[in-house]
C-alpha cells in the first residue's frame, strides 16, 4: 500500500502473487475480480508514489519537479472557490550562466514574476575547469572577503564574484512556487 507520511513517499515491496492461482482462477467468478481489483489498487498506488517523487531532471525550461508545498495560507475555501486548498507544485529551471568572471554579471530567467510567486530554493555551482576549482553557489569564504553571492531579481539571476577566480562556467537552479 502506498504511505505518506514524514518520511515520504513508499510503496510497500513485499506485495505476493500467486501465479499458479492466477492460471487456475475462473474469470467469471468472484475471485478473478477481486484478484483485478487489487492488481488495479496496486498499478494505482505506483502511480501515486512515483508522481510524489521528486525528478531528477534539470531542464533549462521551466519544468513540475514533482516536489509539492503546503497549500497556500492565503488561500482558502472563500478565496480559491474550492473547499480544500491544494498542495502547490514546485517548478524548476537550470540557468545556464556562461562564464562568470570577477564582480557581479547577470543573466535574463525569463520567467514572468508577479507577487504570487515564492523562491523555494535557489543554488548553483560555478566550475573552473581549468585549474579545477568548483564552487557551491551561493559561497561563504573561511575569510570572509572572498564571497559569491546568488540572487534573483524579478528579471534576472545576478552573481556578485569576490573569489579572484575566472570560472568557466556556471549553473543556477531555480525552484519557485506560483502561488
Amino acid at each position: 500500500m502506498a504511505t505518506s507520511n514524514q518520511y515520504g513517499a513508499f510503496i510497500a515491496t513485499t506485495s505476493v502473487w500467486d501465479v499458479q492461482q492466477i492460471y487456475t482462477t475462473d474469470i467469471t467468478t468472484p475471485e478473478f475480480k477481486e484478484l483485478l481489483v487489487r492488481l488495479y489498487q496496486n498499478i494505482n498506488n505506483i502511480a501515486i508514489v512515483l508522481n510524489l517523487k521528486d525528478t531528477g531532471m534539470y531542464p533549462i525550461t521551466e519544468y513540475v519537479n514533482g516536489q509539492l508545498f503546503f497549500p497556500n495560507p492565503a488561500n482558502s475555501s472563500a478565496t480559491t472557490g474550492a473547499a480544500n486548498p491544494i498542495q502547490r507544485q514546485v517548478l524548476r529551471k537550470v540557468i545556464n550562466f556562461g562564464a562568470l568572471g570577477a564582480g557581479a554579471t547577470s543573466v535574463n530567467h525569463n520567467i514572468i514574476i508577479n507577487a504570487a510567486y515564492t523562491f523555494t530554493r535557489i543554488y548553483g555551482v560555478a566550475s573552473d575547469t581549468t585549474t579545477n576549482n568548483y564552487y557551491p553557489l551561493p559561497f561563504a569564504s573561511a575569510g570572509g572577503a572572498n564571497n559569491i553571492e546568488l540572487r534573483v531579481s524579478a528579471t534576472q539571476v545576478i552573481i556578485t564574484n569576490n573569489s579572484g577566480i575566472a570560472f568557466n562556467f556556471c549553473y543556477v537552479i531555480l525552484e519557485y512556487l506560483t502561488s
